[in-house]
């Protein structure tokens, strides 16, 4: 049977405040997901509208996610050395450290798409390409918003649903690396900005990653156990071949 909790309402130990330093962390990686998937939003809209304040915005809120990894990093540290955690605390307080490392590797895609906008402006991008990237986006959310509520219900089954899902992401961005391709064969005035939109769907490509990552993580954090199958993948980009 795993020792599965929801870290809101864990079993509270003898000294109070070692309660609170565990909730300190439960608390800032809700706060970074939050603040990631908001990032995520805003680039891709950004890029779909040409918002070159937002866009500046996105990357400016790229050094919230900074600050707040390196504060669980330097909790969870003392933690550790003042507590001496065991079992499955100290696999939260291991865990935290990893999810905020993946969280703060989400805002920086994030940011890196929203760097992109600004040196798209003004060029002409396909339309259809655009809202593959928006479509590609909805699913790389969809993985992060459901493997945070992952994380605060400690849920090993819904961890296990979100990595068996990241074929998906693979297949679109698979899709979209294949259609970007054909448009600069076909006319090479197109270069340049599907080259910009090809690193953009890259870059969600590797949210959902991270966010399979996590998923990963709290299925460990849920029952001390690793998935030990193989991750589903279906990024083929490096067979994709586009003839005249």
């Amino acid at each position: 049977m795993s020792d599965q909790k929801n870290p809101t309402v864990s079993a509270a130990h003898t000294v109070s405040s070692y309660d609170d330093e565990l909730q300190f962390l439960v608390r800032r990686i809700s706060e970074m997901g939050g603040i990631a998937e908001r990032m995520v939003e805003e680039s891709v809209a950004a890029l779909v509208n040409s918002d070159a304040a937002l866009s500046q915005k996105v990357i400016s809120d790229d050094l919230l996610l900074d600050d707040a990894e390196r504060q669980i990093g330097e909790k969870a540290v003392l933690i550790i050395a003042k507590r001496q955690p065991m079992a499955s605390d100290l696999r939260d307080i291991i865990g935290s450290i990893r999810i905020a490392a993946d969280l703060e590797r989400v805002g920086d895609m994030a940011k890196n798409n929203a760097k992109r906008v600004l040196a798209v402006q003004g060029m002409a991008q396909p339309k259809k390409l655009v809202r593959g990237i928006e479509h590609l986006s909805e699913l790389a959310l969809t993985q992060l918003k459901e493997v945070l509520d992952a994380y605060s219900s400690r849920s090993s089954e819904l961890a296990n649903s979100v990595r068996q899902r990241d074929d998906e992401i693979d297949a679109i961005y698979t899709s979209l690396f294949r259609e970007l391709l054909t448009y600069m064969m076909e006319d090479p005035r197109n270069i340049t900005a599907c080259t910009h939109l090809l690193f953009c769907a890259k870059n969600i490509e590797r949210i959902g990653d991270h966010a399979t990552n996590i998923a990963e993580t709290v299925y460990y954090m849920a029952t001390g156990s690793q998935l030990t199958t193989e991750r589903p993948k279906d990024d083929e980009t490096a067979s994709v071949v586009v003839r005249n």
